[in-house]
């Protein structure tokens, strides 16, 4: 398929930014082949569900906390979330050593029930020597990029085209 091993990069949105950081977790531990770069846009890593964002946005619009729920209980199984059996491929959240990952961009929206394990999980990435970019945007929610005409949203979506084609080496982005 003509794909350079040495130069993939990852992306996820949402429960797909946690299937991708549970990824780069993955193949770091089994010698790779290892992204050079990982994009998490907004996230779902924390199966523990107890930060303040995770207890104060609950009936915002797209995600909220008891859609938060049961797409852990959908993925985990019910009455897995929040117990010792949740692995940090799982949840990557719990992961206790992320060194030795690749750069990292994550993006977080202000009033997102993730918010707030997204920022928290930027800054165990930083503390573990990893390179990471963190974005909030500011007045938006979880899924507001379906909002197509709205700046934010198109600011969004361009830095994502930027971002990615930076790590890639494409020639051109700036």
């Amino acid at each position: 398929m003509g794909i350079d091993p040495e130069n993939i990069a990852i992306q996820g949105d949402s429960a797909g930014g946690g299937l991708c950081s549970a990824l780069a977790l993955l193949t770091r531990d089994r010698g790779g082949p290892s992204p050079v770069f990982q994009y998490l846009g907004v996230p779902e890593i924390d199966d523990r569900m107890i930060t303040k964002s995770m207890r104060t946005f609950t009936d915002t619009p797209i995600l909220n906390r008891a859609a938060v729920e049961e797409s852990w209980d959908a993925y985990l199984g019910k009455g897995i979330r929040g117990t010792d059996a949740v692995p940090p491929y799982a949840a990557p959240a719990r992961a206790v050593d992320l060194s030795g990952l690749p750069p990292t961009y994550i993006s977080v929206m202000q009033f997102d029930p993730l918010r707030d394990e997204n920022i928290a999980y930027a800054q165990a990435l930083l503390d573990a020597g990893v390179s990471v970019e963190l974005h909030l945007f500011p007045g938006t929610f979880h899924g507001s990029g379906l909002v197509k005409n709205a700046a934010v949203s198109q600011r969004e979506v361009h830095e994502a085209q930027i971002v990615l084609g930076r790590a890639l080496g494409v020639p051109g982005v700036q």
